[in-house]
């Protein structure tokens, strides 16, 4: 049978989810009429405590573990600097860790978490460390964890982050209302879950308009400006060149334009490129580029909040994931589709 959870627990007494958890760690600040109902509802359902969340939920380290791939990449400024805010309201300090992409490094930092030192993790990288993955079935061992961003493949932890498939359609949709017909898109890592539900917002928003996006309209990058230089070379060569161009992130459309520039080819006048981030230099970039705007300092906020209530015992850990609104944001890397030169 399945395992009673806190949320059954609340459901049979008619109380909040909070009002569970403050009648199981604080009875005292609860009325007798909830505690009465709480109580008979934990014994009815036989609902026990996770030892180890409990221990969690007083927050003994005061100290939340940020797990970044890169932090040398401005998309997170904004999202450290949301997380920073609740934690700081909070009384937590926050400790980042960059991890590099590197599994041996994401194991070292989640140390901090074993030796006491982090309460929970915030995960950025849409990697679990292998010694996470082997808890993935057993709650016990699972360490207090909110993925931002970049899903799971398997989500079983709450997961903050936005529609990219649909976001992804939208940037495409803008440059089909504008004309275009040959649009290309520039992927990201092949291994990334970005990479894959971007590429099926282009796919989705081509197969709309009737348009086959075959292979041919398909570059590689890695998230890198310089790999964005390099689709730009391969884009010159081909012998019919694409109108337009949806890149996966600001850094890789930046990169385009660039060597494009050097190149004497003109955006948006011979392409028009959009981008996805809305980084902060993406409205000062020349031309000022056109792209999906991610919020990404509430998106900081909102998975803060998020593991708070996961450290309270207000918050399952398997949740429908939480996405906020993205949105097209016009610039001039856009522009009417026209004869090419």
């Amino acid at each position: 049978m399945k395992r009673p959870t806190i949320g059954d627990v609340a459901r049979l007494a008619g109380v909040s989810t909070a009002t569970v958890s403050r009648t199981l760690h604080s009875p005292e600040v609860v009325s007798e009429t909830a505690r009465n109902a709480v109580l008979e509802a934990v014994r009815y359902t036989g609902y026990t405590q996770n030892a180890a969340a409990q221990n969690l939920r007083q927050r003994r380290a005061k100290a939340v573990l940020v797990l970044v791939p890169d932090i040398g990449n401005t998309f997170f400024s904004e999202i450290l600097a949301g997380i920073e805010r609740v934690a700081s309201a909070a009384g937590l300090t926050i400790l980042i860790g960059d991890t590099a992409n590197d599994v041996r490094r994401e194991e070292d930092f989640l140390r901090y978490l074993r030796n006491g030192r982090a309460d929970g993790v915030l995960l950025l990288n849409g990697r679990l460390p292998p010694s996470v993955i082997a808890t993935l079935d057993e709650g016990a061992g699972r360490p207090p964890m909110v993925t931002i961003s970049e899903a799971l493949d398997r989500q079983v932890v709450p997961h903050v982050g936005i529609d990219n498939v649909a976001a992804a359609e939208l940037a495409v949709r803008h440059l089909l209302d504008l004309g275009h017909r040959r649009i290309a898109h520039l992927c990201g890592p092949a291994d990334n879950i970005l990479t894959r539900q971007r590429l099926a917002g282009y796919r989705r928003a081509m197969a709309a308009a009737g348009i086959p996006a075959g292979r041919e309209s398909l570059l590689a990058g890695d998230f890198t400006a310089e790999s964005g230089g390099r689709a730009a070379l391969e884009l010159l060569a081909l012998p019919e060149r694409p109108s337009a161009i949806f890149c996966s992130n600001d850094e890789m459309a930046m990169g385009l334009i660039s060597v494009l520039h050097g190149r004497g080819m003109a955006v948006p006048c011979d392409l028009s490129v959009v981008g996805f981030d809305d980084i902060v230099f993406a409205k000062t970039y020349i031309p000022a580029l056109t792209t999906i705007h991610q919020p990404r300092s509430d998106l900081g906020e909102r998975a803060m909040h998020s593991l708070l209530a996961l450290l309270d015992g207000t918050l399952e850990q398997q949740q429908a994931p939480a996405l906020l609104e993205a949105r097209l944001v016009v610039r001039e890397s856009t522009a009417a589709c026209r004869a090419p030169r």
